[in-house]
């Protein structure tokens, strides 16, 4: 890489199902956030390369009580980042209950409330569009056959133009069961060029898939199809679901996603032009690129979402999340730094994908050292915290608590289909209740555990290969918690969170 490319992916971790807007000079990005709270991550860049997290559109998921507890893969699901009548709009569906949008005068809010804008199961990925041009609005959606038994198509609607409701019942306008070898039609993002409604959806699947564009004269069809990226003899598999921005010079660029494992989904940038044939061609002749020229943009200092905290005053950044709606008391402000975790009482203590308060952040997709140090400010017998490798399996490695009053360096991890955590390695006596705790991941999202209780760093059980959700990468994650009881049950401090490059 140069200073003239850039290298792909721009975003070397889970932000999944990117979509993009620009305003102005200024570009935003937002992306699925599932059951993690707060949702609809916002991110800004001036050059489409680097880019930094300003913030989130949604403070908490609705029915507030269905999110009490950990959901991992349901919540919102593929949104669209749209900017119409001086407002930013985003649509999302959430699968079990239907498509939502807020809105908000500037990206850093305030948005609006959740507005159920068509209720229903299976209702995913929805996209609207304001046609500047009639003044119509519509929006498209894909559907979720886990919950509705049906995929593969996508439906259209005319919609009011303030974005609040549908003014029909919806007709199919693309039937991929008709097209020859396509499967798994989703993820549509609508829009109005030269006179056409384009479609830009993949097909295929998360890990093989492709991405395709369709295109009509009006927007209930009938549309034609035509691959405009796919893997061919690239390393990049699956590369697809994303959107298309212009930049003020009259460049087009194309953000997608490509699934990698345990690292989720990592964000691409593809050059995009328009073909003799008046289609789009993405990348190098429809094949990813993994270095290419920077667009044609002001040069911006190297900047990337933030990953570091010392926790001033006890509040946490933004690049953290929880994995249910949180509840007063999990993390309390202080006078110093360190986040401060309540040791919250649990009866799923012995399995930790079971927990709300659990904080968490996204493994970066580079192999990488995560460290912070931790004191255990509990003489609650059973309280413990530490620091987690969060999956479908997952690993952690902190203090716990005995029942003689002992602090010790504790070590464990579950498998996906375990239902209560075992010993990954001996527990060790922690004098003065303070560990130092660190886990470097390398390849294939293989994590080594290691520990420093005042006599040097030392490396705890063997290697954990990282688990992705079903639909979300690995996270990292900072806990406390106790065994049910009555009465406060003590507290852990963590700090000096850190992610930088392994040892050699």
């Amino acid at each position: 890489m140069t200073a003239d490319t850039y290298t792909n992916p721009i975003l070397n971790a889970d932000w999944s199902d990117p979509d993009v807007v620009r305003v102005g000079d200024d570009f935003y990005l937002t992306a699925s956030s599932f059951g993690r709270v707060p949702g609809l991550p916002l991110l800004h860049s001036r050059d489409l390369v680097n880019w930094t997290l300003v913030g989130h559109a949604l403070n908490r998921l609705e029915p507030a009580e269905e999110f009490r507890v950990p959901r991992h893969d349901c919540g919102v699901w593929a949104p669209s980042l749209r900017h119409h009548d001086d407002r930013f709009w985003i649509f999302w569906g959430d699968p079990d209950q239907g498509i939502f949008q807020v809105n908000a005068p500037d990206i850093r809010g305030p948005w609006t409330e959740p507005h159920l804008v068509k209720a229903g199961k299976g209702l995913i990925d929805p996209c609207p569009l304001w046609d500047e041009e009639t003044g119509e609005a519509y929006l498209v959606h894909a559907w979720a056959k886990s919950r509705s038994g049906v995929k593969n198509r996508l439906t259209g609607h005319r919609m009011h133009p303030d974005g609040t409701s549908l003014l029909d019942e919806g007709k199919l306008i693309v039937d991929a069961d008709r097209i020859p070898g396509w499967f798994t039609l989703e993820g549509p993002k609508l829009y109005r060029h030269d006179g056409w409604f384009w479609i830009f959806a993949p097909a295929g699947g998360v890990e093989t898939g492709w991405q395709g564009a369709f295109r009509s004269r009006g927007f209930f069809g009938p549309y034609e199809e035509k691959v405009v990226l796919e893997q061919k003899d690239t390393d990049v598999n699956g590369p697809h679901q994303g959107g298309w921005v212009r930049t003020p010079s009259g460049e087009d660029w194309f953000v997608h996603f490509q699934q990698r494992g345990a690292y989720g989904r990592v964000v691409h940038l593809q050059p995009m032009r328009w073909g003799t044939d008046n289609w789009p061609v993405l990348g190098d002749d429809g094949a990813p690129v993994a270095v290419h020229r920077r667009p044609a943009l002001p040069p911006q200092p190297p900047a990337a979402p933030a990953t570091d905290d010392d926790f001033p005053g006890g509040r946490y950044g933004r690049q953290w999340q929880w994995t249910a709606n949180p509840e007063d008391g999990w993390a309390t402000e202080h006078t110093g730094d360190g986040l401060r975790l309540t040791c919250v009482r649990s009866a799923a203590a012995h399995d930790l994908r079971r927990l709300p308060h659990v904080l968490t952040q996204r493994l970066p997709g580079t192999p990488s050292a995560v460290e912070v140090e931790l004191r255990l400010d509990s003489e609650e017998p059973g309280a413990r915290a530490g620091l987690a490798v969060l999956g479908d399996a997952y690993g952690w490695i902190g203090l716990q608590r005995g029942t003689d009053g002992t602090v010790h360096l504790v070590h464990r991890f579950a498998e996906a289909v375990a239902e209560r955590e075992r010993d990954a390695d001996h527990a060790r006596l922690a004098p003065g209740a303070r560990a130092v705790l660190r886990v470097e991941t390398g390849a294939g999202a293989r994590c080594r555990f290691f520990y420093d209780i005042g006599d040097g760093p030392r490396p705890s059980g063997p290697v954990f290969a990282a688990n992705p959700w079903r639909w979300v990468g690995a996270l990292l994650g900072l806990f406390a918690l106790a065994p049910e009881g009555t009465g406060h049950a003590g507290a852990a401090t963590f700090t000096r969170f850190r992610i930088d490059a392994p040892r050699r």
